[in-house]
C-alpha cells in the first residue's frame, strides 16, 4: 500500500522552451522544447518516487494533454489513478530567455470541474487514504471547485488517520480551518493568507503560529526562496538556510521541498531532519531542466555534505 498519496486537482502538461529574447509583437522562435508531467501533487509524487518512497498519484485528466500527462507519469513508473474529466487538462509554458537568463512562466487556469467529477475525486480519496501514512494535497484548485475543497479533503484524512500536507494558495489556503498536519506556504502565500505585509521574520513566525493556534495546522513550513525555510510549531521556530546552487530552473522547487520533507517524515525522521532533506531535494531540483526529476543519489549527497545553518 502507498505510504504517500498525492492529490492533484489541476495537473498540467509542463512545456519548457528556450528563446533568444522575449518581446512583444514579434514572433518568438522557440527551441529545445521538453514536456513534463506537472501540477503540484504530480510533481511531489514523481520526486518522492525518485527518492525511493512508495507513492500513489491521484489526478484529474481530460483530453489529449491529460493523456500525455498520464503517459509521462507511466514512463517514470509512478503508480497513478487518473480521474477522467470532461474538460481538457491545461498546459503550462516556461520560456528561458537566453539574452538575459530570465525565466518566464505562463500558467493557464485549467478545466472547469463538475460537481460529479469533484465527488469522484473525494470518493476515490476516501478509499485510498486509509492505508496511506501521508496525503499531500498540492497545487491550485481549477475553475468550478469551491475554495473549501481542501477542507473537505482534510475532513476525509482526519477520519482515515492519514496525516495531511497541504501546499496551495488563494481560497484553497484561506478556507482551511482544521485537520492539516503540515501546511507549506511560500512567504507570499502566507502574507496573502493573513492579510499583513510580514516584513520580518518575527512577523512571519507570528503569522504561522497564529494559524497553528487557531487549529488550522500542526506545523507550518514557510519557503523563503534564497533565504531558506522557516519551520514553526506550537512551541518552537527555526530558520534553515538554503543551499548555494546555480539554478537551471526554479519550476517545481517548492514541490521538491514538500516531497523531501514528507519522505523524511515517512522514514520516521524528526521534523528538522526531514526539512533538511526537503531543502536538499529542492536544491537538486534547481539543477534540473524544466520540471524533470533528480536522482536519490543527488539528494542524499547534498543532504550528507551540506551543514544547514539554523537560526532561531
Amino acid at each position: 500500500m502507498p505510504v504517500i498519496l498525492t492529490l492533484t486537482m489541476n495537473p498540467a502538461l509542463d512545456v519548457t522552451v528556450e528563446a533568444d529574447r522575449v518581446q512583444p509583437t514579434d514572433k518568438i522562435r522557440c527551441r529545445a522544447e521538453r514536456y513534463d508531467a506537472g501540477g503540484g501533487g504530480v510533481n511531489v509524487a514523481r520526486f518522492a518516487h525518485a527518492m525511493g518512497a512508495d507513492v500513489l498519484a491521484v489526478l484529474t485528466v481530460g483530453g489529449p494533454t491529460g493523456k500525455h500527462v498520464v503517459e509521462l507519469i507511466d514512463a517514470a513508473s509512478v503508480p497513478n489513478v487518473p480521474v477522467a474529466v470532461q474538460g481538457i487538462t491545461r498546459q503550462s509554458l516556461t520560456v528561458n530567455e537566453g539574452a538575459t537568463g530570465q525565466q518566464y512562466r505562463f500558467v493557464l487556469p485549467g478545466p472547469v470541474l463538475t460537481a460529479g467529477e469533484q465527488r469522484r475525486c473525494l470518493d476515490l480519496l476516501a478509499d485510498a487514504a486509509a492505508p496511506a501514512d501521508f496525503v499531500v494535497a498540492s497545487g491550485s484548485l481549477p475553475p468550478g471547485v469551491a475554495p473549501d475543497f481542501y477542507q473537505r479533503v482534510a475532513d476525509i484524512c482526519r477520519g482515515r488517520n492519514a496525516r495531511l500536507v497541504v501546499d496551495t494558495s488563494g481560497g484553497g489556503l484561506t478556507q482551511l480551518t482544521s485537520g492539516v498536519f503540515l501546511l507549506k506556504p511560500s512567504v507570499r502565500e502566507l502574507r496573502e493568507c493573513v492579510g499583513r505585509p510580514l516584513d520580518c521574520e518575527t512577523e512571519q513566525v507570528a503569522a504561522a503560529r497564529g494559524l497553528i493556534d487557531a487549529g488550522r495546522a500542526e506545523v507550518v513550513v514557510v519557503s523563503l526562496g534564497a533565504e531558506g525555510v522557516l519551520v514553526v510549531t506550537a512551541r518552537e521556530s527555526s530558520r534553515l538556510s538554503a543551499m548555494p546552487v546555480t539554478a537551471v530552473s526554479g519550476v517545481g522547487a517548492g514541490d521538491a521541498l514538500v516531497a523531501g520533507v514528507v519522505v523524511g517524515l515517512a522514514r520516521g525522521w524528526p521534523l528538522p531532519t526531514a526539512v533538511r532533506y526537503g531543502i536538499a531535494a529542492a536544491t537538486a531540483k534547481l539543477g534540473t531542466p524544466g520540471t524533470s526529476a533528480f536522482s536519490r543519489a543527488e539528494v542524499d549527497c547534498l543532504f550528507d555534505g551540506f551543514d544547514v545553518t539554523v537560526g532561531r
